[in-house]
């Protein structure tokens, strides 16, 4: 994947962390297609954290899980505005303390809007890592996320998630991999396993 960078459309930080929140068992795609009437509505984070769930579910409502990812959403506007004055910060740790952040999230935005060394596993890199051979046995995202930091020199770190990633969605796909299309079959665990 020589471009290797987000799928998911945003102009600002801020703009990022609602997409990569709403991205959670959604495709990019769809996020995509909410983001801009949800951001029009709710422009900055201190309109976000003035909202009513209510009225953000109703933005959100075509993705999964909206009745969390709406009370997730108002949340993480709020301690945005309470803890860092609106401002997304660069720090995984300090991205954790907000609602709806998790690991993954915290890593997507470290790693795409800081350049941070940290890799997001999804459930495409978990995938893709253990298929290729990059990951061995390892039963966790954090499992995966350890093992392939080992491995990936620092200043390659930030652009593995997105060829990780994109290899997954388009080549090494979860039910039928594309193997005979995908540039790796020489090293492939899996594609020498399925030969024999």
């Amino acid at each position: 994947m020589p471009v290797a960078e987000p799928e998911l459309k945003y102009s600002s930080p801020y703009g990022l962390i609602v997409a990569v929140i709403l991205s959670a068992q959604c495709t990019d795609k769809r996020v995509n297609m909410i983001t801009p009437g949800l951001l029009k509505r709710f422009p900055t984070p201190q309109k976000m954290a003035e909202a009513d769930i209510a009225e953000v579910f109703e933005s959100i409502k075509s993705c999964s899980y909206p009745n969390n990812k709406a009370k997730h959403l108002v949340g993480m506007a709020q301690k945005l505005v309470e803890l860092y004055n609106g401002e997304v910060p660069d720090g995984v740790d300090e991205l954790q303390k907000l609602p709806g952040v998790g690991r993954k999230t915290a890593n997507v935005v470290a790693s795409v809007l800081f350049n941070k060394p940290v890799l997001a596993v999804d459930t495409h890199v978990f995938r893709v890592a253990a298929r290729i051979g990059l990951s061995t046995n390892a039963l966790t995202p954090f499992a995966t996320e350890m093992q392939l930091m080992k491995y990936i020199p620092k200043e390659l770190v930030a652009k593995s998630h997105h060829w990780l990633i994109l290899h997954g969605r388009y080549t090494c796909t979860a039910r039928k991999p594309k193997c005979e299309k995908c540039g790796l079959i020489g090293v492939c665990k899996y594609y020498k396993h399925e030969q024999y």
